[in-house]
């Protein structure tokens, strides 16, 4: 019999845990209530890994905020159209007056975007952090991965998020970095290292999340674009990789920027929690055996 899901694995019997969050712009939200089952269950990670928003609401939880705080956090500071704009026009005074010389294709200082938005919890530098936590971004002039783990952490993070286009590339370290998911949209590679178990929380989306009927607007197709290559990404590295616990989130219906419905997103993936949580207590379980018959 299954012991319940609420029970705490001894500390001496608890698994190495690597969690590998996704990126998926504001799908990305809908990770917190995963982050809040792993919460419940009282398992804590060894080691997260994100790209793009992954590496943001990871660093939340790698600073010791639990999942609930983050829930609270992120409808603080995005469950209004006011309250986004507000903070999004505290980041762009500057950006503004560059409207008269650019047009309209002015883009968001992504460093600037990640301080308006941090919790307070977050910080500094890496070394600050309760949990390790490696930032996937992507250089632009080398077109490789890099893999941020110490040193300033909002500019890696602010990196890591740089949607090309949506957010000016963001210099640090002497390299020009954009969006972390160009490369590696769900990084198990590097959650995988040291641990024991592996879970991989995917918020890509899949083709069944677009109407057929709807025509698709310019920056549907974008972004869409931008997913069938990630799709094809995320494909190879779980093969390379294949994680203990994998879970697609349930991102269908939601537009990649729709920051605003957070509310919404959240209500969804609340309804597959305890799916999820059933999941990882089958694969903890499932390692305790093991340890114990080779003991």
């Amino acid at each position: 019999m299954n012991k319940p899901m609420e029970t705490q694995p001894k500390p001496t019997d608890a698994p190495r845990i690597g969690v590998a969050m996704g990126s998926g712009s504001a799908r990305g939200l809908t990770l917190i209530p995963y982050i809040e089952a792993i919460d419940e269950l009282g398992l804590k990670p060894s080691v997260i890994a994100g790209s793009s928003i992954g590496s943001f609401i990871g660093a939340g939880w790698a600073a010791g905020m639990t999942g609930a705080e983050i829930r609270e956090h992120s409808i603080a500071v995005l469950g209004s159209m006011n309250a986004i704009m507000s903070r999004l026009w505290s980041t762009q005074m500057e950006g503004l007056k560059n409207i008269f010389r650019e047009g309209l294709a002015v883009q968001f200082d992504a460093v600037r975007v990640i301080e308006a938005f941090s919790p307070d919890e977050l910080p500094l530098e890496f070394e600050g952090l309760k949990i390790p936590l490696y930032v996937i971004a992507t250089d632009f002039n080398s077109w490789h991965q890099i893999v941020f783990h110490a040193g300033p952490l909002i500019p890696a993070i602010a990196g890591s998020v740089a949607i090309p286009s949506f957010f000016r590339p963001v210099k640090h370290s002497d390299r020009l970095l954009v969006d972390g998911g160009v490369v590696n949209p769900l990084p198990l590679d590097v959650a995988s290292t040291n641990t024991d178990l592996l879970i991989g929380l995917d918020v890509n989306g899949d083709p069944s999340d677009y109407d057929p009927a709807r025509t698709p607007t310019a920056i549907d197709v974008g972004f869409g674009s931008a997913q069938i290559m990630m799709h094809a990404l995320i494909v190879n590295t779980i093969a390379a990789y294949p994680p203990d616990v994998y879970a697609r989130m349930p991102v269908g219906g939601f537009g990649a920027f729709e920051y605003w419905r957070v509310r919404e997103m959240l209500d969804a993936a609340d309804k597959e929690k305890d799916a999820f949580k059933r999941q990882v207590d089958v694969a903890v379980e499932g390692f305790i055996a093991g340890k114990e018959r080779t003991a």
